[in-house]
């Protein structure tokens, strides 16, 4: 329903726009965001390691922004999802690998906690996708028996593991493709 929050493509902007050492920055967020994301390391740790370990002449508060700024919507996947919820009466539930700054964001400005029921995010559960025990925890959640459940995601990798637990998954390549991969499913408009 967004684009990814602060993967290595919203990395590489922020590097080019602050005239930061790529290299540099990408070696220390490798060696940080497991432990950022599991919620282990605060935002303002993580931020003191991979970018602030020097001085700079940007502030937290800049960088913050244009971090948050990297997250965009994808307006017909939300409206999607929120239609169908309504309609059939759907449980949604959201998995994910964010940190708590950057999750707390997302949720609060695309106003997701509208139409979503339970925020898996490994910034709460303090497990991370691809670890299979993050999908079981999911299923233990939403309390909703697996033939039920439909799993969309755009991480090939992520749908092999829910697809290995049972999970119907769809591949997310594009919002007409999974508009009619759902409609396939009976979950039409």
């Amino acid at each position: 329903m967004l684009t990814n929050g602060w993967d290595h493509l919203a990395r590489r902007r922020a590097a080019k726009h602050f005239h930061l050492n790529w290299a540099e920055m990408e070696d220390r967020h490798r060696l940080t965001f497991e432990t950022h994301e599991e919620d282990q390391l605060t935002f303002d740790e993580y931020l003191s390691l991979v970018i602030f370990h020097r001085k700079r002449c940007f502030t937290r508060v800049q960088f913050r922004q244009f971090m948050f700024e990297q997250s965009k919507p994808y307006d017909e996947m939300i409206a999607l999802v929120a239609a169908l919820k309504r309609k059939h009466q759907l449980k949604i539930a959201v998995v994910s690998n964010e940190s708590r700054a950057v999750n707390a964001y997302r949720i609060r400005t695309f106003k997701l906690n509208d139409f979503v029921d339970s925020f898996i995010s490994s910034c709460f559960v303090h497990l991370r996708k691809p670890d299979v025990e993050i999908f079981k925890l999911a299923l233990d959640i939403m309390q909703t028996p697996v033939e039920r459940i439909v799993y969309i995601e755009n991480t090939p990798m992520f749908v092999q593991i829910a697809e290995s637990l049972g999970i119907h998954s769809i591949l997310h390549t594009g919002y007409k493709s999974t508009r009619n991969k759902l409609t396939l499913l009976g979950l039409c408009l």
